[in-house]
């Protein structure tokens, strides 16, 4: 069984390459909710819709999220009557919104609707978020503290960024089965996500750092910065913010104690050295997920780095 700690777009990507692989039921998400927000009174899951959506073949591939042909009526009329309308949400996206926070207000667990929504859309591959309980990335800039998506997305990534918080991560559980997932893993694989905040606030929960340091089963991660700039997202202020290198070298620092081998592109190939030095077994090959097959060699060399750290260990 194949465990991803996942963010959003390039989890998602990098699972559609791992289901090319191997059987989807064999692997499990554990995905990212410190960009859960609510918005017009509904409960808003970017990572979990972007993983389950391009899992379902619904997703926008233009734009990594929302729904592939969606409308924006909703969002228009809300708008029109006084609405805050930085943060767009399609006339379908919208019924995911609107149906997971009536199954919370019904007493639902977010977990419980996670699966229900992953069974509805025909998604194999069994999907967990980190935790039932909130735990909000805040990002501290020069202009205050805001939520991840406030800076992000109203902002435009704008303000300068001075830290990160995962707020009420102490608190907070992971979701019922994620440590038990970790112990029981074959493979462990942390998807070429943003390391800060995509898959920082699945570390920073109790309990989660330690399952997988007692786990037997290899880490193994993808490095999401190529050429010394992000493939997707704001990773490189981020990665700054908490003293990272913004490199394939800071990518495999992030997860210094944790880590056994990283892939990384044929143009960091001279980064190799350094990252080796660090302890941690690299293999090199094209990380850019263009298409099916590009996706699928990804996760095979991500799977073949994995049985090479096993069988030196």
């Amino acid at each position: 069984m194949i465990v991803v700690l996942a963010g959003g777009v390039g989890a998602a990507r990098f699972i559609e390459g791992l289901v090319q692989v191997v059987p989807p039921r064999t692997i499990t998400a554990v995905v990212n909710t410190g960009d859960d927000i609510t918005l017009h009174g509904l409960h808003v899951s970017p990572d979990l819709d972007i993983v389950t959506c391009t899992l379902a073949n619904l997703i926008d591939r233009e734009q990594g999220w929302g729904i592939v042909g969606d409308t924006a009526e909703c969002m228009s009329w809300l708008v029109k009557l006084g609405a805050p309308g930085w943060f767009k949400l399609g006339d379908r996206d919208l019924a995911l919104h609107i149906r997971r926070t009536a199954m919370l207000n019904e007493g639902f667990t977010l977990s419980e609707v996670a699966d229900s929504f992953r069974r509805s859309l025909g998604v194999a591959v069994h999907i967990l978020p980190m935790s039932d309980d909130p735990v909000p990335t805040c990002v501290l800039t020069d202009a205050g503290e805001v939520h991840f998506e406030e800076y992000f997305v109203k902002n435009r990534a704008r303000n300068e960024v001075r830290g990160v918080r995962y707020a009420g991560a102490e608190q907070a559980k992971p979701a019922p089965g994620v440590l038990d997932l970790i112990a029981q893993a074959e493979t462990i694989v942390i998807a070429p996500s943003n390391p800060v905040v995509s898959i920082g606030p699945i570390l920073s929960l109790p309990g989660v750092r330690d399952a997988i340091t007692a786990s037997h089963a290899p880490v193994v991660t993808m490095s999401p910065i190529v050429g010394g700039a992000p493939v997707k997202g704001p990773a490189a202020p981020l990665m700054r913010a908490v003293g990272l290198d913004v490199s394939a070298v800071g990518a495999a620092q992030a997860y210094a104690g944790l880590l056994n081998g990283i892939v990384i592109d044929t143009v960091d190939a001279g980064l190799a050295p350094r990252i080796e030095a660090l302890g941690v077994q690299v293999a090199i090959t094209d990380t850019i997920m263009r298409g099916p097959a590009e996706k699928a060699n990804l996760a095979r060399v991500a799977l073949e780095l994995a049985g090479r750290v096993t069988s030196s260990e």
